[in-house]
């Protein structure tokens, strides 16, 4: 996923370059709402697969499907822009192994030890963890209000990790689950802010071909040293619906989102994840809602929307 939008999906972030066109009508509305729901859905995804398939696998299938898929559709225009590719294959490279192989293949090994709503609120501060590394990577000024902003949001996941009780870190310790997603998360955003900064003269399409392909190479000697995990019947959709809805569908919807509405109104609709996710995780999983949630997912996204304020001014 990629969001300041900067990260929620693997190549949201570089349809922000897209020109804005006026809202047309509220069917444009559904464009945002048809990603952050397929993104929401694939969280609650990740978590199911948590026992029906080794993260490794799933990780592997999941792009390598998608890459078999955009094959047809974009493998000609790749080969043509071969000599643009060889050009940037570092960059490329990079931008593969942290979007797509350390982002989702994280997200899958700590859904093993964390639940779909932690992973959903931890999703939240995507946002935040891309403004924060533009200012240290990209020249925007770390103003007052990220600062504060990061602040209560790290208390937010604290009251996550801690099941509502912060004093239980001290003496557990952050739960692992929850920290691999951080990691995935910050993954994530640095994604973003270098697919921002770059700016690689491909379009979004054939880079989100290619680093799918670049992404797919990092993970198959995970994949082959993992315990074998067949496709079944049982695992089958989940690999399914990551491969092509939340890896192509998702993209495709996000980038009409920001064409037609833009790219801050687009984001707004990201705030809905963590509550799509409890919902489903509560209506599919049977996992437990309990007030530190609402108190962990109201921090956070207050903390985020309060970092959001401050402006990035260039050093």
């Amino acid at each position: 996923m990629s969001n300041n939008t900067s990260s929620l999906a693997p190549s949201a972030t570089s349809a922000t370059s897209a020109t804005s066109a006026p809202a047309g009508g509220i069917r444009f509305y559904l464009f945002p709402l048809a990603a952050v729901c397929i993104w929401s859905g694939n969280t609650i995804i990740t978590k199911a697969a948590s026992t029906a398939i080794e993260p490794a696998a799933i990780a592997f299938y999941r792009w390598m499907l998608a890459v078999l898929v955009m094959t047809p559709f974009l493998g000609r225009e790749a080969w043509r822009q071969r000599a643009v590719v060889a050009a940037h294959w570092p960059r490329l490279l990079l931008l593969g192994a942290l979007g797509m192989a350390m982002y989702q293949g994280l997200a899958y090994e700590a859904a093993r030890t964390t639940s779909a709503v932690n992973m959903g609120v931890t999703v939240a501060l995507m946002p935040l963890v891309s403004a924060c590394l533009s200012s240290l990577f990209a020249g925007e000024r770390l103003s007052s209000a990220r600062i504060a902003g990061g602040v209560l949001s790290l208390l937010g996941l604290a009251v996550l990790s801690s099941h509502g009780d912060p004093a239980r870190l001290f003496n557990g310790g952050v739960h692992i689950g929850d920290a691999l997603m951080l990691i995935a998360v910050t993954s994530n955003a640095f994604y973003g802010v270098l697919l921002k900064r770059w700016a690689l003269p491909l379009s979004t399409w054939v880079q989100l071909y290619v680093q799918a392909a670049f992404g797919s190479l990092i993970l198959l000697p995970f994949w082959l040293a993992a315990p074998a995990s067949p496709l079944t019947m049982q695992n089958l959709p989940m690999v399914m619906y990551a491969g092509l809805l939340a890896s192509i569908g998702a993209p495709f919807m996000w980038m009409n989102a920001i064409k037609h509405l833009g790219a801050p109104r687009s984001a707004l609709f990201a705030n809905l994840i963590p509550l799509l996710v409890a919902l489903a995780a509560w209506a599919l999983l049977d996992e437990q809602l309990h007030a530190y949630h609402a108190l962990a997912g109201a921090l956070v996204l207050i903390g985020v929307a309060w970092g959001q304020r401050g402006g990035g001014k260039a050093k």
